[in-house]
């Protein structure tokens, strides 16, 4: 063999790694991986959408009555959650969470690649949302927030609500009622909004893209990180309290 017969065969190899990669996504999401990145990227701009547009129209309905404008915003996030999960679980499974993503390929039924393979559609969605919220409202495009949101009581309650919400995500599934999340998660994001410091963002995806919104619902660049890394704790802490209930697929009933 050549050195360039060589080289042709390591391309070829390398090919039908690609393939076989996209090919396990296909069967992932039923052969729609097209699909399903499309159904992430549109289902977190209509979620940024929801939660930066009803900040911005509670602050013009309710100027100054921050427990109005929390209220508001909550309905809006919660209902918007029910419908947006609703339109694009079937073709993606409605992730719209890096973490909940990456939870997913531990402990679920989602493979590695697709959860990576997400994670781009899913932080570009929530920022065009949030730009097209932020234009919505005759505001600049890109707004940088100054809300400064880091302390030590927002960074637990940001892993106290990320680990409730990935521990109702993963109970669901590993019980049967997956077909109740929906709702199950609207109901949860608006109630963990009155019950946390954080106001919870308890995403990523959804934190960093509130950065470009200097507006009720922002949070500064600065505060990401503190935010984030509570996420990610509160994943973690999540994931294992859904193994340690639910150890295994199914188990309706102890």
């Amino acid at each position: 063999m050549t050195m360039l017969e060589g080289d042709d065969s390591n391309d070829a190899r390398g090919k039908a790694i690609v393939q076989a990669d996209w090919k396990t996504l296909d069967h992932d999401v039923h052969g729609v991986a097209w699909r399903a990145l499309v159904g992430e990227f549109v289902g977190c701009a209509m979620l940024m959408v929801v939660v930066v547009g009803s900040g911005y129209a509670a602050q013009v309905l309710s100027p100054g009555d921050v427990g109005l404008e929390l209220l508001e915003n909550a309905l809006a996030i919660g209902a918007g959650l029910f419908v947006i999960i609703n339109m694009v679980a079937p073709v993606s499974g409605a992730h719209f969470n890096p973490v909940v993503s990456m939870v997913d390929a531990w402990i679920g039924t989602c493979s590695w690649f697709r959860a990576f393979i997400y994670l781009p559609f899913q932080f570009s969605g929530c920022i065009a949302g949030t730009i097209v919220a932020n234009l919505m409202f005759s505001h600049s495009w890109v707004s940088w927030s100054t809300h400064h949101r880091a302390s030590a009581p927002h960074f637990l309650s940001e892993i106290v609500a990320t680990a409730g919400l990935i521990f109702l995500v993963f109970a669901l599934q590993r019980n049967g009622r997956k077909d109740l999340s929906a709702a199950a998660v609207g109901l949860y994001i608006f109630a963990a909004c009155f019950a946390t410091s954080s106001a919870t963002f308890a995403n990523p995806a959804v934190t960093v893209a509130r950065a470009f919104s200097n507006s009720f619902t922002g949070i500064a660049p600065s505060s990401l990180p503190v935010y984030v890394a509570g996420q990610i704790i509160g994943g973690v802490c999540g994931a294992g309290l859904t193994l340690l209930l639910y150890p295994r697929p199914e188990s309706a009933t102890p």
